[in-house]
């Protein structure tokens, strides 16, 4: 490696900082004559790509909260969100002026037992309930695929495996 590179190297390790936190619902359904549930994927506002609902801390409200109202405001559902949640997963959050956070989401779930046909974001995203395997197939970030896997086990009689925890 040579000087620059490593010099390089260090000033980009000094400069990093932690993961911003964000909380997300995976929306969930449970049909009649099913056995498994089907889960509710948005387009994102900006890529169009496959996402959650999801969103920055608010003040005074847990992150289960967090994660109620931004399935409200994104996809206009409501129902029963879990206080505990799945697990969560990384990924780079792009920005105006091309730069990228990295941010860490707290994901929870939410059964829902509303759909409504009036909500902020209405318009601005496509949304979609398919089963767990093609959700894990259509999002970008690995951590979620495994996320839409584990939530699919609690159905299906298997025990999940435990995610591991950043650092173990």
């Amino acid at each position: 490696m040579t000087i620059v590179s490593r010099i390089a190297n260090e000033v980009q390790l000094m400069l990093r900082r932690p993961p911003r936190q964000q909380y997300a619902a995976i929306c969930y359904r449970l049909r009649k004559k099913q056995t498994e549930p089907e889960v509710l994927l948005l387009t994102s506002r900006d890529t169009g790509r496959w996402v959650i609902p999801k969103g920055w801390p608010m003040s005074g409200k847990k992150g289960y909260a967090v994660a109620e109202r931004e399935a409200y405001e994104e996809a206009g559902v409501k129902g029963k969100v879990a206080e505990k949640p799945i697990g969560h997963y990384d990924y780079l959050k792009g920005m105006e002026g091309g730069l990228k956070i990295h941010c860490r989401v707290q994901v929870h779930t939410l059964e829902v037992r509303n759909e409504l046909t009036d909500f902020p974001e209405k318009g601005m995203r496509r949304s979609e309930w398919v089963n767990c395997e093609e959700a894990a197939a259509r999002v970008q970030e690995p951590e979620l695929k495994v996320l839409f896997h584990k939530f699919a086990q609690k159905f299906s009689g298997i025990q999940p495996d435990p995610i591991p925890e950043a650092g173990e």
